[in-house]
């Protein structure tokens, strides 16, 4: 018996939201805008976890942003 492989595209759309004590969440219209009429979503709510949070953004973007070392230079090529 062959094995079936299913793929499912998904499409991201991001927005920040402030969180207001109550249990709704708003989506504002232009992100609205770009959801489909019907069907099913997933969401996945990201929210700060303290006060170190910040500073680790802080430290995370400032790795990514340095120049690629020489040994990853051999993927520059690949597209």
């Amino acid at each position: 018996m062959g094995m079936l492989l299913y793929i499912v595209f998904m499409h991201a759309i991001e927005f920040t939201a402030e969180l207001s004590g109550q249990p709704v969440l708003t989506i504002p219209k232009e992100v609205a805008a770009q959801l489909p009429k019907e069907g099913r979503a997933r969401i996945i709510v990201l929210t700060a976890d303290g006060s170190d949070d910040a500073q680790w953004n802080g430290a995370a973007y400032e790795q990514f942003m340095r120049d690629d070392s020489p040994e990853d230079a051999v993927y520059d090529n690949y597209r």
